[in-house]
């Protein structure tokens, strides 16, 4: 049996799931430990995926936030019940504070541990538990420390392999086939920064767009609807980046792994390193490294929307060359070495 472990966010659960259904359509057993604070508390119980929500305390980059140490110490006990009444072979953690507790222990317990970075820039929780893990599978090329260079491999972020020809994907979605589309994302929440700033700068352009702005921004919003500018809480992104002919949005790993799979160029507005340890930012000078992104300044972006469409073409060979076409296979295939 193979335990996966990590989320809180959509960027660690997705891709743990993916990997999951690929172990389960090879015939492998699989059980979930995740976060009873996390999005995987909504969407593991709409699933038929085994699993236990444990308590996670949040680590933050200097201490433990007050009030944090207790829900941690909470998901330890918790998580040595599960490794006790569920002994896994393998385990497969990808992160965030939800992914520690379950992976922390079994490597004490010399289990085999796999762990699988998503952004440019290791995340706190996967840094802590390296020194652990047999393995460390990388979305993107990420600077290493020597000693664990020789662990890692470079394997992508697993997505939903779901693409659409584009003019049926726009008229499934309501767009002119024949007009260049443009998709808004600000991450699962929505970015009430991009929010605020884009349409105002969008809107004079006559292009259609697509508007993520979140399930809890959707009333305060709607006044933003148009002729050709549609505002959405979710988007399904398969559909939407079959869809679209350039993606404005934060830098967010699962973003930016799904937007190179669909080849779409991309404007990026990561979040300030204040806020997320600067994994962002090292998201997107990775993608724009590649040909694919460019980082977005709102005092030229019509002139940026206007230049990466008519390069188009460059900009989504940027992005073919990170695409993470068969990650969650590349996963799998990792973890059946150590089963």
């Amino acid at each position: 049996m193979v335990l996966l472990t990590g989320g809180g966010t959509g960027g660690h659960l997705f891709p743990a799931l993916a990997v999951a259904e690929e172990l389960r359509r090879r015939g492998h057993p699989v059980f979930y430990l995740g976060s009873d604070g996390g999005l995987e508390a909504r969407l593991l119980p709409q699933s038929s995926i085994p699993h236990t929500l444990i308590p996670a305390g949040k680590l933050d980059r200097s201490a433990l936030r007050p009030g944090e140490a207790l829900k941690l110490a909470k998901g330890l006990r918790a998580a040595w019940r599960v490794l006790r009444e569920h002994p896994p072979q393998a385990v497969l953690s990808t992160g965030g504070y939800a992914g520690f507790p379950g992976a922390f222990l079994a490597g004490l317990k010399g289990i085999p541990l796999l762990l699988h970075e998503q952004n440019a820039k290791l995340g706190l929780a996967i840094k802590a538990l390296s020194p652990w893990a047999k393995g460390l599978a990388l979305s993107v090329p990420v600077s290493l420390p020597p000693w664990l260079v020789r662990r890692a491999r470079v394997l992508g972020y697993p997505v939903r392999e779901v693409r659409y020809p584009q003019a049926e994907a726009k008229a499934r979605l309501g767009f002119d086939p024949a007009k260049p589309l443009l998709l808004v994302l600000g991450g699962s929440q929505g970015s009430l920064e991009l929010n605020e700033k884009l349409p105002p700068l969008l809107k004079p352009l006559g292009l259609p767009v697509l508007h993520q702005v979140g399930e809890r921004w959707v009333e305060r919003y709607r006044f933003l609807e148009a002729e050709g500018y549609r505002i959405a809480g979710f988007v399904d992104a398969p559909l939407a980046m079959s869809a679209a002919d350039l993606l404005l949005s934060r830098a967010g790993a699962g973003t930016l792994a799904e937007a190179a799979f669909h080849r779409l160029p991309a404007l990026l507005f990561p979040l300030s390193p204040k806020l997320d340890g600067g994994a962002q930012a090292a998201n997107a000078k990775a993608y724009h490294k590649a040909g694919g992104a460019e980082l977005g300044d709102y005092a030229r972006l019509p002139q940026q929307v206007q230049a990466i469409l008519t390069r188009r073409e460059a900009y989504q060979e940027g992005m073919a060359r990170l695409s993470p076409e068969g990650a969650a296979a590349r996963l799998a295939d990792w973890l059946e070495e150590f089963l």
